[in-house]
């Protein structure tokens, strides 16, 4: 009998630990969010994106790719939720790039709203690795990036980055959003994301909502070109708070 009562408060004792601990963690897990943060949570909505129109269906057999592309889907892409009120920060932004020879009014057509697959819509950078760097303004809150490099065809880019910082020079307070470059080739770092088809969607990133003022977009050429091509750049976002 004393036994068994024993072991009644040895379990009565673990089971008020864990509900302590758990009821511990709950609060601890509260307090690391904040009321705005809660708020957004609460009312996350799709990002509204306006898509160009298709300008191919299907993957080409004669596109040599590796084990680290994505599968090209024929269904639409579900939703990115975000909170409300977001921007496309993109335009208006002052963007500078790698290519000396691109110049502000070439790269001014990255944000105009062209998206679509006609050659008049795309810019090209030299071969290597390049950059596209987008200044806006003052620190903003990044949730979601869509890059359009060039959807003509199937093609898959390679070294796909996108970084963000604190300063023009990317020195300070440096943070990686993407990294599809699994050799580092580009020597940015070895990236753990996958490549994958270029196509109308344009690649869908989630920034969840890191705090910048300067982005770098970095590509290496393609399955189909060395040169870098630029269709569209969509940031969005709000001011940092």
């Amino acid at each position: 009998m004393t036994n068994n009562m024993n072991t009644t408060r040895t379990w009565l004792r673990r089971t008020m630990a864990l509900s302590l601990l758990s009821g511990l963690a709950i609060a601890v897990l509260n307090l690391s969010v904040t009321p705005s943060q809660a708020a957004d949570n609460a009312n996350l909505e799709p990002l509204a994106l306006k898509l160009p129109a298709p300008a191919f269906k299907g993957t080409p057999k004669d596109v040599d790719v590796g084990p680290n592309v994505e599968p090209l889907s024929d269904k639409p892409r579900p939703p990115m939720m975000v909170p409300p009120g977001l921007k496309n920060l993109a335009p208006g932004s002052k963007l500078t790039s790698s290519d000396k020879n691109a110049t502000s009014d070439i790269l001014a057509r990255i944000t105009d709203g062209d998206k679509d697959a006609s050659d008049q819509s795309i810019i090209f950078l030299r071969k290597g690795t390049q950059w596209v760097q987008m200044d806006l303004g003052s620190p903003q809150e990044i949730f979601a990036v869509v890059i359009w490099h060039a959807h003509n065809m199937a093609k898959v880019y390679r070294d796909v980055i996108v970084q963000v910082a604190d300063d023009a020079d990317f020195i300070e307070n440096v943070r990686t959003v993407f990294n599809n470059d699994a050799d580092n080739s580009s020597g940015l770092g070895v990236g753990t994301q996958r490549e994958y088809f270029e196509t109308h969607e344009g690649k869908l990133i989630d920034a969840k909502g890191v705090k910048a003022r300067y982005i770098r977009f970095y590509s290496k050429g393609s399955t189909e070109s060395a040169l870098n091509e630029y269709t569209e750049v969509e940031v969005y976002g709000r001011p940092a708070k």
